[in-house]
């Protein structure tokens, strides 16, 4: 076998479950990443390690797990992410939720050292993004899974290298002690769980069958309840001034609107991502 035959039948074997230009860009993303296809002649022939390697991806990819899994790794702002079903598969949306953020560090806190804490880490893809995009950040995680709070850990050290201004602890954002964890903080970013149980049905069966239902789902049917705990938390540690920043569902982004502006907080905005979906909501703490 050779990079070149690998690549075509990773393709036409994928084209029934994920159409034929989907299934071209993940034997594309397999060949370079896990063979260095990039590096090596296409008609280099293989190792009997290397063909044995290519068959176990094939058959993972063939049950319809997820590629990022697979291959261990998600890209996400131009870094690479270790994920595994411990955690969610770091998204585009997020990505455009990291450069809202970003733009605000640069704009309100360009001189100093702003303390950020990413509520619910997983990957921990949002906070370590945003340190490693602007150094002076002082970095705080909140993890309930001890199995995502060791991938998150772990991508800190890898990422940022030294974690002297990082601080991942195991806690639970719907609990009230949760903000005793912590200092007073500048911004607090989160992508909570916001679908209800009783929905789980209409999630993609890819996501639902792969990836962890503690970041999707919610008990019972308030598909908000973490929003509403996490801005309980914002305003008990926010300093004056001080910023949350949410991902949302685009079907109950509005209610996250409503809830924040009853609940006091300032210049609420909710922020399209580029498919043109209420996703991203800011609020001011004064």
């Amino acid at each position: 076998m050779t990079s070149a035959t690998a690549r075509r039948h990773l393709a036409e074997l994928l084209t029934p479950r994920y159409g034929a230009g989907e299934a071209a860009a993940i034997a594309r993303i397999v060949l370079e990443d896990a063979f260095g296809a990039r590096k090596r002649p296409e008609d280099q022939i293989w190792s009997p390690e290397e063909e044995k390697r290519f068959d176990a991806i094939l058959e993972r990819l063939l049950q319809g797990e997820p590629l990022q899994y697979v291959l261990g790794e998600a890209d996400f702002f131009g870094l690479k992410f270790r994920v595994d079903p411990a955690v969610l598969i770091p998204r585009q949306e997020t990505e455009e939720l990291v450069a809202w953020i970003l733009e605000h560090l640069q704009e309100k806190h360009h001189n100093g050292h702003p303390a950020l804490l990413d509520i619910g880490l997983g990957s921990g893809c949002i906070g370590i993004t945003l340190m490693k995009k602007f150094p002076g950040l002082r970095l705080f995680g909140l993890e309930k899974s001890p199995a995502a709070l060791a991938v998150a850990r772990d991508n800190a050290a890898r990422i940022l290298g030294s974690t002297t201004d990082v601080q991942f602890l195991e806690g639970d954002a719907l609990s009230p002690d949760a903000t005793n964890l912590f200092p007073e903080l500048d911004l607090i970013a989160s992508n909570p769980p916001y679908i209800p149980f009783v929905e789980k049905v209409l999630v993609p069966e890819h996501v639902a069958a792969h990836e962890p239902a503690l970041a999707l789902f919610v008990d019972g049917n308030d598909p908000i309840v973490f929003y509403r705990a996490i801005a309980a938390f914002a305003k008990r540690k926010l300093r004056p001034g001080g910023a949350l920043f949410f991902e949302c569902n685009e079907f109950n982004a509005r209610d996250v609107v409503a809830m924040l502006e009853a609940e006091g907080f300032a210049d609420v905005v909710l922020q399209k991502d580029l498919a043109g979906a209420d996703r991203m909501v800011k609020a001011m703490l004064f």
